[in-house]
């Protein structure tokens, strides 16, 4: 089974405050017939999850507002079943071990590529199963 037929039994969060991001991983995804809410902020996020459940939740770590990281460590309470990606630009020592401090398995640094994110979600399902 390849990495699209999984991905298309799952629902994918990502939050972003790039339009770009947002729009052409949405385009990349959707062409792939995979199911993926993209969304600017934490705060709309945490909303949406209020009222749906993800399997996979791809965030960047510099958002307005919350932060993707302080959003992530919600999230592991709240949902601890989801697979977590942290997206960044701004990696640094210390932001990768508060990330897995709270559970966060896997990062992207920016600028990423869609190969980037399938290698990223190839991963996660690996550990998964």
């Amino acid at each position: 089974m390849n990495l699209f037929t999984k991905l298309k039994e799952m629902k994918i969060l990502l939050i972003d405050d790039d339009e770009w991001i947002r729009d052409s991983l949405s385009l990349f995804f959707e062409s792939e017939g995979c199911h993926i809410t993209a969304l600017e902020t934490a705060e709309e996020g945490m909303e949406e999850l209020k009222n749906h459940i993800y399997d996979i939740i791809i965030v960047d770590y510099k958002l307005p507002g919350m932060d993707g990281l302080e959003f992530l460590k919600l999230v592991k309470a709240s949902h601890p079943q989801a697979m977590t990606i942290l997206t960044t630009a701004y990696g640094t020592k210390d932001i990768f071990l508060a990330a897995r401090s709270i559970g966060i398995k896997d990062f992207i640094d920016k600028p990423f590529t869609t190969q980037t994110i399938e290698e990223s979600l190839t991963r996660l399902m690996e550990v998964r199963e």
